[in-house]
């Protein structure tokens, strides 16, 4: 499946848009990540618990969006648009939203 931000895949016709295909996910945050989130940021190392969790959300959102554009009967989706939002009581949960035009190639 091609997925792609722009609105056109070059050198492929788009023959029929299906509509729009969307993949989202929410992570807790975890206190034992917070902590040692905390404790690299003061010995200025990177959060790396965060990163991890952060690019974690984003693949499965990306295989979410994928697979709802396969029920669709898609071959590629375009123009898609990532959005990150902290959620929950307190900015506890962090979502992660991918969404684009899914789309029939020539």
């Amino acid at each position: 499946m091609i997925i792609s931000t722009t609105p056109t895949l070059e050198g492929r016709v788009i023959r029929e848009y299906l509509g729009i295909a969307t993949g989202e996910v929410i992570v807790g945050a975890n206190i034992f990540k917070d902590l040692f989130a905390g404790i690299r940021d003061i010995v200025g190392g990177r959060a790396g618990a965060y990163e991890g969790a952060l690019r974690d959300a984003r693949r499965q959102a990306f295989l979410e969006l994928e697979a709802e554009a396969k029920r669709m009967g898609a071959d590629a989706v375009v123009g898609t648009d990532i959005d990150y939002e902290v959620v929950g009581q307190g900015g506890s949960m962090l979502m992660v939203s991918v969404s684009g035009t899914a789309v029939r190639l020539s």
